[in-house]
């Protein structure tokens, strides 16, 4: 009985049904293997030799596999049909042979099936391969590539950059196109221009608007009316003419749909209509993918199979009529830079099931399909058709002329089921192509309702979003269909950018570490460079290079960057940034002054500078004479916590400086300073509720003085503190502050931590005690998200001593400070179910069925004969699966 083996146990269960018994089919839960996170897994000087680690979370999994191939001597490798797939098929036969479970006798294959239909995947049973070397090569390449970036000049940004996390091959050139558009934006000066519009009437009383397109016999371009005066003379010129039809034009036009769905699309199209993130549209598709509902959805590819094609014409002809089939089936060419057109596109794997009838009860995945649903099919409908009609309208001596544009919809095609949304459309281009024009003949005097003049304002261009700047990515050739979400949700994690209103916006760190690359790494971020580097690795898979050609070619240039960059001192980096950021941190003034004279002392000069915590910030050269700070950023840019970089001093108390800084975890307060006699001195979180800006030196001393010691507890004398903790202000009955064990109570009120007496105190303590009798009560979700689709069984959300969890059968799931409760989707729930799950090594199956059998197994366990039996049903209860 062949072993099978794919990527998550969704996917497992579903290849199992169409397989049935003679398989055993298990999950790898993802890659198996990877190179350590540590210096030298990737030897240049040993001709890029790599060194491979198995995941403590892999081994289980390994190990489940290595069982099952004890028994049955052949092993399927049936991981998805990309680079990623094959990967992950070379990792888990490498890792097979090295523990000896591959004999020379085992026959290992490869199968790749695009959909996970039973059609699809029976076919690719006949038709095994071996694993596809050159694809393998290519991850490698890639893999190294990006290791050798991230291991080499991360350490560089550390040493010679405050505050920088990480750089990534993609990752910073991403953060690049983000960087170079908020430039643009800000050096963004907007033109004002205007424009006159009329309120016209037909002999036949029917109104339509039009726009003036002609003023003292001359064609009106944009910027011609540049103030209110022109714009009020023109609309004079209008309103002294009398106004009749010159010309009437109607041609006929064809609106041709959409290609279908590829990865960067998709994302594109589902951020437009319903605001999904790169991230959630792909765990979206991925749970469509594993259910059997849609082809991959990793593919930069838009052809259709030939079946699929004629299966969509089918579907257009039986649920819209035969008018709707165009004479001759669609045909699409991918125009994206570097596209590979490997796969097809995504689509779903039945063109007969809509949405409707799909019954997915998740509505995040049900939104996804119906968009794919209806992209696909639309893809080969028939072209929309319409008449579009020009109207001009001027006076007799042509010193004026108007004009009006409309259109009727002839033949709807495509459009009745679907309409490509767009991106940042430009709110002072009026579209008139959509309005319908009154029946108008040439020679027809009009009135005039009004006429009316509009001002205008140049736009600077917009901040991307997640899907333009995918789409940006794409033109570019930057990274792949299988790298566009992560990459987008990296440069957020790692505080780079910071979305706001679904826009992209750089945050200063990320302006630093733009302004370092392309200053000392410039060819490494470049936007031609990173796109030829993806065309060598197509050359690669494609079996056209020698994948270790391309890492020697690569890493002899940039070991020796590397080593330029470290020979740069703090000083001249920083002074290197400050020239290029200038536009940025010291904008031109109103006074037109020296924008970087210091304004405290008038004869320092502001620059950017280190902060002993991390950081940058702006001074002054006069320091320590002059210790004038402000935030990094343009002036006036300070956040409202009013603590600059390093720190504010309130004053002192008993000998002592008080401060406020900003840590890692929030503002606190701190007495004295950091030395060498006093590495630690005391400090004290400031509560959120209270806004650091308001905090005095009065109620920072408070602070400093918690814990307060309230005295000795009248039952048993043991001490009793109020304190404000991780979680609010509260109680704790111990000996000290720092025991595990004692009682700790919650206070009310921040006020009471330094209020509280005794009798009061004890009464909390008693409550609290009595309490602990309530703990095996069921706790009572906040939120019920539904049935698990794929087993069963309810997923709820629930509040813990630390946090919102989710939480199925008997795994629980953190969920992260980035998603939102009240936002979270089922979809999202069961993908942190799944992540727990794999982590913690167990399987998402539900348990339900076996636990109402066992009653039957014991009663038959009563006959010592029958233990034989019963030893002979465990061998068989793999059938169960």
């Amino acid at each position: 009985m062949p072993v099978v083996v794919v990527e998550s146990p969704a996917k497992a269960k579903t290849i199992n049904k169409y397989l049935g018994s003679d398989y055993t089919v298990l999950a790898s839960y993802g890659h198996v293997r990877d190179l350590p996170p540590k210096d030298g897994s990737v030897d240049p000087d040993n001709d890029f030799d790599m060194l491979w680690e198995v995941a403590s979370d892999s081994k289980k999994h390994i190990k489940a596999i290595a069982d099952a191939l004890k028994d049955d001597n052949e092993l399927i490798l049936a991981t998805d049909p990309d680079r990623e797939g094959e990967a992950i098929s070379w990792h888990l036969e490498e890792a097979l042979r090295k523990r000896k479970v591959i004999k020379k006798d085992t026959p290992v294959s490869r199968v790749v099936f695009n959909a996970i239909t039973k059609s699809a995947v029976t076919e690719a049973m006949k038709n095994p391969r071996v694993v596809d070397q050159p694809l393998v090569d290519a991850y490698l390449a890639r893999r190294a590539l990006d290791y050798l970036v991230g291991f080499k000049l991360s350490p560089v940004l550390w040493r010679r950059l405050p505050g920088a996390k990480s750089a990534g091959r993609v990752q910073s050139v991403t953060l690049r196109i983000i960087v170079e558009r908020e430039m643009e934006i800000e050096a963004f000066n907007n033109r004002e221009y205007w424009s006159v519009r009329a309120q016209l009437q037909t002999p036949r009383n029917q109104n339509f608007e039009t726009r003036l397109t002609v003023l003292a016999g001359k064609k009106l371009e944009k910027f011609d009316l540049e103030n209110e005066t022109q714009a009020e003379l023109a609309q004079q010129a209008v309103m002294s003419r009398d106004l009749s039809v010159k010309r009437v034009e109607a041609k006929p036009a064809n609106r041709n749909p959409s290609a279908p769905f590829m990865t960067s699309t998709l994302q594109q199209e589902a951020s437009r209509k319903f605001g999904f993130g790169a991230r959630m549209t792909m765990n979206a598709a991925q749970r469509l993918y594993e259910a059997g509902l849609i082809t991959y959805m990793r593919t930069d590819g838009i052809d259709m199979a030939p079946e699929a094609v004629t299966a969509a014409r089918d579907a257009i002809a039986t649920k819209f009529g035969k008018e709707y089939v165009p004479a001759e089936p669609r045909i699409y060419k991918n125009k994206a830079k570097n596209a590979q057109e490997a796969h097809e596109c995504v689509r779903p794997t039945d063109l007969m099931l809509d949405a409707e009838s799909a019954k997915i009860a998740d509505p995040d995945q049900r939104k996804l399909y119906d968009l794919i649903y209806k992209r696909t099919v639309s893809s080969q409908m028939a072209a929309a058709r319409m008449e579009r009609t020009t109207v001009d309208i001027g006076s007799d001596d042509g010193q004026v002329e108007l004009r009006a544009t409309g259109q009727v919809m002839l033949f709807d095609g495509f459009l009745r089921v679907y309409e490509e949304g767009r991106d940042d459309v430009d709110t002072d281009i009026v579209d008139d192509d959509d309005k319908r024009l009154p029946q108008m003949a040439e020679g027809e005097v009009l009135s005039k309702n009004s006429v009316t003049p509009e001002q205008h304002f140049t736009q600077p261009p917009p901040r991307y979003t997640e899907a333009t700047l995918v789409k940006r990515m794409e033109e570019l050739g930057i990274g792949r269909p299988s790298t566009y979400a992560s990459i987008v949700t990296t440069i957020q994690d790692r505080e780079y950018v910071r979305k706001d209103k679904n826009r992209l916006i750089p945050e200063d760190k990320g302006r630093l570490v733009t302004a370092f690359l392309t200053n000392y790494f410039r060819k490494y971020v470049g936007y031609d460079y990173t796109a030829s580097l993806e065309e060598d690795l197509d050359h690669v898979s494609a079996g056209d290079a020698d994948y270790k050609k391309v890492l020697a070619d690569f890493w002899g240039d940039f070991k020796t960057t590397i080593d330029e960059a470290m020979d740069n001192s703090i000083t001249e980096v920083l002074d290197k940034i400050n020239e290029v950021l200038a536009p940025h941190i010291f904008p031109p003034n109103e006074e037109g002054t020296d924008p970087r004279l210091c304004p405290n002392c008038g004869t320092g000069r502001l620059s950017m500078r280190t902060a002993r915590s991390g950081g940058a910030f702006i001074g002054c050269s006069n320091y320590p004479e002059c210790k004038y700070t402000r935030a990094f950023g343009p002036p006036g840019a300070e956040d409202t916590s009013g603590i600059p970089p390093e720190g504010k001093m309130l004053g002192e108390d008993d000998g002592d400086k008080i401060w406020i800084h900003k840590g890692r975890f929030g503002p606190y307060a701190q007495r004295g300073e950091v030395t060498e006699e006093n590495k630690k001195p005391n400090r004290q979180s400031i509560p959120k509720e209270w806004p650091p800006e308001e905090v005095t030196l009065e109620t920072a001393v408070k602070l400093l003085s918690l814990p307060r010691f309230i005295g000795k507890h009248p039952e048993d004398g043991v001490n009793v503190f109020a304190n404000i903790g991780r979680y609010g202000p509260y109680l704790k009955h111990a000996e000290s502050t720092s025991d595990r064990g004692g009682t700790n109570a919650n206070l009310e009120t921040l006020d009471d931590v330094f209020t509280v007496g005794m009798n009061h105190a004890v009464e909390l303590l008693a409550a609290k005690v009595a309490s602990r009798g309530q703990r095996g009560k069921a706790a009572v979700p906040v939120r019920e998200l539904g049935e698990h689709p794929d087993v069963g069984g309810p997923v709820n959300v629930f509040d813990g001593k630390y946090g919102p969890y989710v939480k199925w059968d008997k795994i629980n799931a953190t969920i992260p400070d980035t998603i939102e409760v009240a936002d979270l989707t089922l979809s999202q729930a069961v993908t942190l179910i799944e992540e727990r799950a794999a982590k913690a090594g167990k399987k998402v199956a539900r348990k339900a069925p076996a636990k109402k059998k066992a009653p039957a197994k014991k009663a038959a366990a009563k006959k010592k004969p029958a233990a034989k039996k019963a030893t002979t049903k465990k061998k068989a209860s793999p059938k169960k699966d």
